[in-house]
């Protein structure tokens, strides 16, 4: 079983020379999913849902796709990777297979183990003022004297810890990144997702970008201001992920003071909190994702074709979380997420949460 971890925001050119790629690599493999939903790592909504991202995944080759959880997918880069390998893990997966500027595994993994064994002074760079990533590269080079600042190769560094934290036997295995995320080319055929997102609010066609059948999937997400003012006006926001005194009280300074998220993010962004991080938190906030304790208890099956179906019935028994394929009191935060999801856009998807999981032959 190959594992690939993604968040289809949206499906493009890229994602599909990536899968395309691990077929190539793995012709006789299974390729499993572990999908970020509706909400995001970066804070953001996707603008395709996640069952219409699950459809489009078995449409082009993935075989079984699972779902991380809420909880895992709007946190940090760390606490994300560790949930999306705990998955792959659990599911007897042999290969992960990244996306990597450098395109060096070698060096990635040394990093790590690197970063594991020592204890980096991230902090320091992040009070002058440097947000995570930047920071966090500081104190790499700081210890390695090798720079890595590229957004899929410090991701693909915290798969590798989490790999090498859970003992897990998955050898990470990267794949040329073709673009950079940050990148705003869009002379070639695969552009980032976030070059994407920009066409798309500027009204320009993209169907040069995604494969042909994408764009029907794509929805306008709406704007949740209002829906965020309200909640920081009334409430204690400490209660919520990642938020402490400091930060509930910027809200509350600046709230009244600013027309959008992203003139509040604006306001409240510091030295010591990134303008990610505070997306995040807004994210906790309109979802009511209130602190707690977190780990992999259950593996929520999105969707399979044949292939997949068979794998996990050969495994079923090997597995030692709970594997969910029909809907059940455990998934009720996913589906009130969910609900919150389908009142920021255009289709309602609550119906399809309650739903056993996709099959495409």
């Amino acid at each position: 079983m190959v594992g690939i971890i993604a968040e289809y925001n949206p499906f493009h050119n890229g994602h599909l020379y990536h899968i395309n790629k691990v077929k190539e690599m793995f012709p006789n493999e299974n390729i499993v999913l572990v999908l970020v939903g509706n909400f995001l790592n970066r804070g953001d909504i996707s603008i395709i849902n996640k069952f219409d991202k699950t459809r489009i995944a078995l449409q082009y080759g993935v075989d079984l796709v699972v779902e991380l959880p809420f909880v895992f997918a709007t946190q940090a880069a760390d606490i994300y990777a560790y949930g999306a390998i705990k998955i792959l893990d659990s599911l007897k997966c042999d290969y992960l297979v990244f996306g990597s500027e450098t395109n060096d595994i070698e060096l990635l993994t040394k990093i790590a183990k690197t970063q594991l064994d020592n204890d980096l002074n991230i902090k320091e760079y992040l009070n002058q003022g440097y947000n995570y990533p930047t920071s966090l590269s500081k104190a790499i080079k700081d210890i390695t004297n090798i720079k890595i600042d590229t957004p899929n190769d410090l991701l693909g560094i915290s798969y590798i810890k989490s790999i090498i934290s859970l003992n897990s036997k998955i050898k990470p295995i990267t794949i040329q990144r073709t673009n950079d995320y940050h990148s705003l080319d869009i002379d070639n055929d695969i552009i980032s997702a976030s070059s994407i997102r920009n066409l798309l609010k500027e009204k320009k066609d993209i169907t040069r970008y995604i494969p042909h059948d994408v764009a029907k999937y794509i929805n306008d997400i709406q704007d949740y201001f209002n829906i965020i003012k309200h909640q920081i006006i009334i409430d204690d926001l400490t209660k919520y992920q990642d938020i402490d005194k400091s930060l509930n009280n910027s809200l509350k300074k600046h709230i009244n003071d600013v027309n959008s998220v992203d003139e509040l993010i604006l306001e409240v962004k510091s030295k010591n909190i990134t303008y990610n991080k505070i997306k995040r938190c807004l994210i906790h906030i309109l979802c009511g994702y209130e602190k707690q304790e977190i780990d992999i208890t259950y593996i929520r099956i999105l969707g399979f074709n044949s292939k997949g179906k068979q794998y996990l019935s050969k495994i079923k028994k090997e597995i030692q979380i709970p594997i969910i394929t029909n809907f059940n009191s455990v998934l009720e935060n996913e589906l009130k997420y969910t609900k919150i999801y389908s009142l920021l856009t255009n289709k309602d998807i609550t119906k399809e949460e309650l739903k056993t999981p996709i099959i495409i032959d």
